[in-house]
């Protein structure tokens, strides 16, 4: 058997998983993928030189004199208060309530506290410092739940932080990781001293491949996010706990080869399939909103078990790799532009607000993986309504065409800007 049929006859995931977000019930097989000279052609990059820029960008907090961003910057959410803004009672938020939020954020005490850390927990990074949601509008659709806009991003367990102050009520602290910054609880961290540091960096690093699997220091502490980052020490693995005054303790686990492997994980066919079935239905999470995931955590968690870093916001995720302005094209010729161009499983498709990892072609039709919340339709009468989806799914470039209230107005394709090849 040729070294190209071996190839085809691996890829793509498997017969159980769908090919749209909506109503087609065709199977994707694992001989879908048809564009296999691009494969043939070894697609690779230098994952070792990757994984060691990875792992530079992920510890760099800990080599933090501040936080680096300026206060203005830091701040940006606090115009939310000239907006119309909802809480979970679906409530107008006051002026009042804002108010509070920025007095508690306490910024005249920015970068003060100057204090390494680390997380003991998948942890919620916030705009203000409070667990209260901030919706739009919730009798729109495509607002409210699960898009809370007080959830800026989300952090995993065993994440370096570099800490700047307290808020007053000395609950939440904010922090700067390798990726995002904002507020965490402070329940959710523990400081780290150059002793703790030296023993963390082990220089051999494991990676989570499997999503959402338990882990226990005696007591359970956490369900484990793929692409989560392990220091290997002999046979056991490290988190950190804390002792009554907040530090940061090195405390070894157990972990399956199953769950997790030695990073990086090598760029080949049957591992690019295993991570994107592991990802795969995963519910959608504005911002990592209970834990999971939205479309650009998709696709840079997607990356992080073979050692290469991209952006945390789809826009940001443009400028990872080599751009092309499709904008301009008509719809089959952006489609015929991504088949002759995209590399599969090493390109984004993006569009405003939106990101698409491109997997190959199915019934000449280019597909994506992406965690998407909802097609947009419209009845007979002009009505729009949503079609939610609500998790990661491999679909064509238009979502919901064989929907019967399917909106040409709102079609995917049309929106798409460019593609980045990684």
């Amino acid at each position: 058997m040729s070294k190209i049929k071996k190839l085809t006859n691996i890829f793509l995931l498997s017969t159980t998983l769908l090919f749209t977000a909506c109503s087609v019930k065709a199977p994707v097989e694992k001989s879908d993928l048809i564009n296999t000279k691009k494969y043939a052609n070894n697609i690779s990059f230098d994952q070792r030189k990757e994984t060691d820029l990875y792992l530079k960008r992920y510890f760099n907090p800990w080599k933090q004199n501040s936080v680096t961003y300026t206060v203005e910057e830091a701040t940006w959410g606090f115009s939310y208060k000239n907006k119309t803004i909802y809480l979970e009672n679906h409530l107008q938020a006051s002026p009042d309530w804002f108010e509070k939020q920025i007095e508690n954020s306490n910024f005249d005490s920015y970068n003060t506290l100057l204090k390494k850390a680390i997380t003991l927990k998948n942890s919620d990074v916030r705009v203000f410092p409070t667990s209260s949601p901030m919706f739009y509008d919730p009798e729109k659709d495509g607002e409210g739940f699960p898009f809370d806009y007080n959830q800026n991003s989300a952090i995993k367990i065993n994440t370096p932080i570099f800490l700047s102050h307290y808020s007053k009520d000395k609950a939440w602290v904010y922090m700067q990781s390798s990726t995002i910054v904002g507020w965490i609880k402070v329940s959710d961290i523990a400081f780290v001293n150059e002793k703790f540091i030296k023993d963390f960096k082990t220089n051999t690093y494991s990676v989570a491949v499997k999503e959402k699997f338990p882990i226990y220091d005696n007591n359970f502490r956490e369900y484990v996010k793929l692409a989560t980052i392990f220091p290997k020490f002999k046979d056991k693995y490290i988190i950190a706990k804390k002792d009554f005054q907040n530090n940061a303790i090195i405390t070894h686990i157990n972990l399956s080869s199953q769950s997790v492997q030695n990073m990086p994980i090598k760029f080949n066919s049957s591992n690019r399939i295993k991570i994107a079935q592991a990802l795969l239905d995963e519910p959608y999470g504005w911002g990592g909103l209970l834990n999971n995931r939205d479309c650009s955590s998709f696709t840079q968690d997607f990356f992080v078990p073979f050692g290469k870093f991209i952006s945390r916001n789809s826009k940001a995720q443009t400028r990872d790799g080599e751009y092309h302005d499709i904008s301009t094209l008509s719809k089959e010729v952006k489609k015929e532009y991504i088949k002759q161009n995209g590399v599969p499983f090493s390109t984004l498709v993006y569009l405003k607000g939106h990101i698409m990892l491109y997997v190959g072609v199915k019934n000449n039709e280019p597909l994506v993986m992406h965690n998407m919340w909802s097609v947009r339709l419209k009845d007979k009468w002009g009505k729009k309504y949503r079609h939610i989806v609500g998790k990661t799914t491999i679909t064509t470039l238009e979502p919901g065409k064989q929907l019967k209230d399917f909106d040409e107005d709102n079609n995917i394709l049309d929106q798409i800007e460019g593609i980045v090849i990684l």
